[in-house]
């Protein structure tokens, strides 16, 4: 091997170790989560709690999926006054960008419309929906 190519080759492995040991010292980026959670929240008017669970049960469930929607979990209270009226869900989204997206197709997907109205026959039954956006921490088993 000529001396110039000896080197070359030193120069080369020497930037490389370089590189790789000034990488080392660099503080991690912080990673982006791999999805993001929405806690949503539903107050049911009057009596349309069974109703809302048979929705879900039935079909909503479906239709979240197939709008990239994963279903994570879902509550209902064992006290009153909630018992009554109120259920809690957790769903996951790719990102808080996509989940916009996510809302806005399910809205407009016909087959929701016909359930909302087919489930609606026999009156509204959500009063009010809030929704919060969450990021599971470093340590949680659901990442």
């Amino acid at each position: 091997m000529s001396k110039k190519l000896v080197v070359m080759v030193a120069g080369l492995l020497l930037g490389t170790f370089l590189h790789h040991a000034h990488a080392a010292d660099a503080p991690a980026p912080t990673p982006t989560p791999a999805r993001v959670f929405e806690i949503r929240t539903y107050h049911c008017l009057p009596g349309r709690l069974d109703a809302l669970n048979k929705r879900f049960r039935e079909h909503t469930m479906k239709i979240f999926e197939k709008h990239g929607m994963t279903n994570d979990a879902y509550w209902t209270f064992e006290d009153s006054p909630a018992k009554e009226n109120t259920l809690i869900y957790v769903i996951a989204h790719a990102s808080r960008e996509q989940a916009k997206k996510n809302w806005d197709a399910f809205r407009n997907d016909p087959e929701w419309k016909a359930v909302a109205a087919a489930s609606e026959a026999d009156g509204k039954i959500v009063e009010k929906v809030d929704s919060v956006f969450v990021d599971a921490t470093d340590y949680s088993p659901m990442k």
